[in-house]
C-alpha cells in the first residue's frame, strides 16, 4: 500500500514538475512577444494591407477606446506566446508519458506528437496566404462610392477586430488541421475502422461544412476554404487508419 502511495506521490510530483516548466516556456514566451508585439502585429496585418495596396485610398486601422490596442497587444502576445511554445509544452507532456510507455508503444505515439504542431503550422498557414487575402478581397467588394450625392460605404476596420479574426481562424484551422492526427490514433487503438469511416462520409460531410459555418464568420470564402481542407484531410485519414490497421 505505502508503495501504491510512494508511486502516485512520485507522479503527481512529476506532473507539478511538467506543469510548472509549461507555464515557465509559457510566461517567457509571453514576455518576449509582447516585446516584439508591434512586429507581430506588422506580420498579422500584412495580408490586409497587401489587399488594400494601390486602391488609392488613405487606409487604415483603428481603435475607439483608449484601452483598446492595450488590450490587443496583450491578446496577441499572449497567441503568440502559445503558438510558439505550443512545441514545447508537447515536448513536456511527452516526457511525461513516455517513462511509463513500452518502447514499441514509444515508437507508435511518436509520430503523432510530431504530426500535431506540423499540421497545427499548415493550417494557420493556409490561413494567413490563402484564405486571409481571399475573404479580404471579398469583404471589400461590398465598398461603394459615393454617386448623385448619396453616401459612399467604405471599410474603416478595428485593429482589435481584425487581429480577433485572423487569430481565431489560424486557432480554428490549426486545430480543425488536427483531424488526420485524431483519427489515425483512433484507428491505432482499434476504435474506429477505415471501413468504417467510408461508411460515415455522407455524414462526416455535413458534420464539417457545419462546423465550418460555425468556426468561420458568415461567408462562403472562409466556410468553403475550412471544409474543403478537412474533408480532403479526411479523406487522407482514411488511408493512414488503413495503414496503421495492417500494424
Amino acid at each position: 500500500m505505502s508503495e501504491k502511495k510512494s508511486t502516485v506521490s512520485e507522479h503527481l510530483i512529476e506532473l507539478r514538475s511538467r506543469l510548472l516548466r509549461s507555464m515557465i516556456f509559457l510566461i517567457f514566451a509571453f514576455i518576449i512577444c509582447y516585446i516584439f508585439s508591434d512586429k507581430i502585429y506588422n506580420f498579422l496585418v500584412d495580408p490586409y494591407a497587401q489587399a488594400v495596396k494601390g486602391d488609392g485610398q488613405n487606409r487604415r486601422l483603428i481603435f475607439t477606446a483608449l484601452h483598446e490596442t492595450f488590450l490587443t497587444y496583450l491578446k496577441l502576445a499572449f497567441f503568440s506566446a502559445f503558438f510558439f511554445s505550443f512545441p514545447l509544452i508537447l515536448n513536456q507532456i511527452w516526457k511525461f508519458i513516455a517513462p511509463g510507455l513500452y518502447k514499441d508503444e514509444k515508437l507508435a505515439l511518436l509520430p503523432f506528437l510530431v504530426a500535431t504542431p506540423i499540421l497545427f503550422l499548415l493550417g494557420g498557414m493556409l490561413v494567413y496566404y490563402l484564405i486571409m487575402p481571399l475573404a479580404i478581397d471579398f469583404f471589400l467588394s461590398f465598398e461603394t462610392a459615393s454617386t448623385n450625392g448619396s453616401l459612399p460605404i467604405q471599410l474603416e476596420a478595428k485593429v482589435n477586430e481584425y487581429l480577433s479574426l485572423i487569430m481565431r481562424l489560424i486557432i480554428a484551422f490549426g486545430i480543425s488541421f488536427q483531424l488526420p492526427v485524431l483519427l489515425t490514433l483512433l484507428g491505432k487503438v482499434g476504435f474506429i475502422t477505415s471501413d468504417y469511416l467510408k461508411t460515415r462520409r455522407k455524414y462526416v460531410i455535413i458534420i464539417i461544412f457545419s462546423l465550418a459555418a460555425v468556426l468561420t464568420p458568415p461567408d462562403p470564402i472562409t466556410q468553403i476554404g475550412l471544409a474543403l481542407p478537412l474533408l480532403l484531410l479526411y479523406e487522407i485519414s482514411i488511408y493512414t487508419v488503413r495503414f496503421v490497421e495492417k500494424k
